[in-house]
């Protein structure tokens, strides 16, 4: 990207021949509206630059980076509404950052928290109540996860994990750092050779692989993405363990029968707040009566808040981050379940970003080829943009470790999944 905001604010120009290229008056609409986001935004350390010359530096520090804004019809919409109308702007080409991406996101963010908090910020809780029926639900996936394999496969590791991975040490690969958080998931839920397993929102069968393989237990995995399934179940052949992990293509409210452990990684903002009761009703009936536990492994906040607009409308429809007590309050409490152990891997998530970030960046032309320079521009903001909301604090990720309260065959100490493996014996 352009180093140099003045011959990129000439280039946008030069897109549309019919805008202003002369510097326009101090007092003109295009000053006032630029004022106007200048004003929701504070003294965050960001520049913007108009097609027509005019430019304002918000904090009088050097500026993080610079949005140069190709017209005015989006310059009169980012004034509007800068959280949904800037996602779509930049997607289009009609916003470009020069700079650190993430660096000026982050500046962003903060200054819209800060806006929210003075009571200036919009707000659109409606998002957060939409039923996630199961109609909508497999929509949902068909918009994200079924826009086809050869597109993870470029930018992902080579077992398909699109989760929060867990970096031993920050130096750790990206493949490390994946297998790292199988094992410490099944370290925590302290898993045994034998035991049955049900896993809610499996993604391309990874973790339910690596429980099976390494800890010989059965799993149950469902979801309802069809090419998640097919590649998953098409892996299982292929490593022999068919008999042991059965993939099926089903809602997570048709789980039937009984199960020692069940676990859920990156399906829960998915779920929807109105669903939560269904849910822990689901993993009651699953686990029965007196034993039992489960892990969840979701992006969350530090308290109730509604996702950014544009990820939830252009990117992930339907999700939503919930805080930790309205996950205690509509999925454990209702059933009885106790809360044994809570981790926060926000910094953990924002690397796996990172990670994440440079591999899109190295296929970028490849993945252009498969959908457009659009698309390329949305994942970019996407990708950059959670990195810079779980660096800054904006989300978190909870794994939270529950069971039945009168359970006492639980870890003494924490040392059970963070010392040294002990890797079980006779299984594969």
């Amino acid at each position: 990207m352009p180093d140099n905001p003045a011959a990129s604010a000439s280039k946008l120009a030069a897109r549309e021949p019919s805008l202003p290229t002369t510097p326009a008056r101090p007092w003109s609409l295009d000053a006032w509206l630029l004022a106007r986001i200048g004003a929701a935004l504070g003294a965050a350390p960001l520049r913007f630059v108009l097609w027509n010359g005019i430019e304002r530096t918000l904090d009088s520090a050097s500026p993080v980076a610079s949005a140069l804004i190709a017209d005015r019809r989006t310059l009169l919409a980012l004034a509007l509404d800068p959280e949904r109308e800037f996602g779509d702007a930049y997607s289009e080409g009609r916003v470009e950052v020069t700079g650190d991406l993430v660096a000026f996101l982050e500046a962003l963010y903060r200054a819209l928290e800060a806006s929210r908090a003075r009571g200036t910020g919009r707000k659109r809780a409606w998002l957060a109540r939409r039923a996630n029926d199961l109609q909508r639900a497999r929509a949902n996936v068909q918009r994200h996860y079924d826009i086809g394999n050869d597109f993870y496969r470029l930018w992902l590791d080579e077992r398909m994990v699109y989760t929060c991975a867990y970096f031993p040490s920050p130096e750790a690969s990206l493949e490390e750092a994946q297998l790292a958080k199988m094992d410490l998931i099944c370290r925590k839920l302290r898993l045994r050779p034998g035991e049955r397993v049900v896993e809610a929102g499996c993604g391309w069968g990874a973790l339910a692989l690596y429980m099976a393989r390494r800890y010989g237990v059965s799993v149950r995995a469902f979801n309802v993405s069809h090419e998640q399934i097919a590649y998953a179940r098409q892996r299982a052949r292929e490593e022999g363990l068919g008999e042991r992990v059965e993939f099926l293509e089903r809602d997570y409210r048709d789980i039937d029968g009984q199960a020692d452990v069940f676990v859920s990684v990156g399906m829960l903002e998915h779920v929807g707040l109105d669903n939560y009761g269904s849910l822990g009703a689901v993993v009651h009936r699953c686990l029965g009566a007196g034993r039992g536990r489960g892990l969840l492994h979701f992006i969350g906040r530090h308290r109730p808040r509604q996702l950014n607009a544009w990820i939830t409308e252009r990117i992930f429809p339907g999700a939503y981050a919930p805080a930790l007590s309205e996950v205690f309050e509509g999925v454990l409490e209702p059933w009885g379940f106790s809360v044994l152990d809570v981790e926060n891997l926000r910094l953990h998530y924002a690397r796996t970003l990172e990670h994440w970030r440079a591999r899109f960046e190295a296929v970028a032309v490849r993945v252009a080829a498969l959908f457009d320079e659009r698309f390329v521009r949305a994942w970019r903001l996407y990708l950059a943009g959670s990195q810079a909301a779980f660096s800054m604090g904006s989300l978190q990720l909870f794994q939270v470790l529950f069971g039945r309260p009168g359970d006492n065959n639980v870890p003494w100490t924490r040392q059970e999944y963070t010392g040294p493996r002990e890797v079980p014996r006779g299984i594969l």
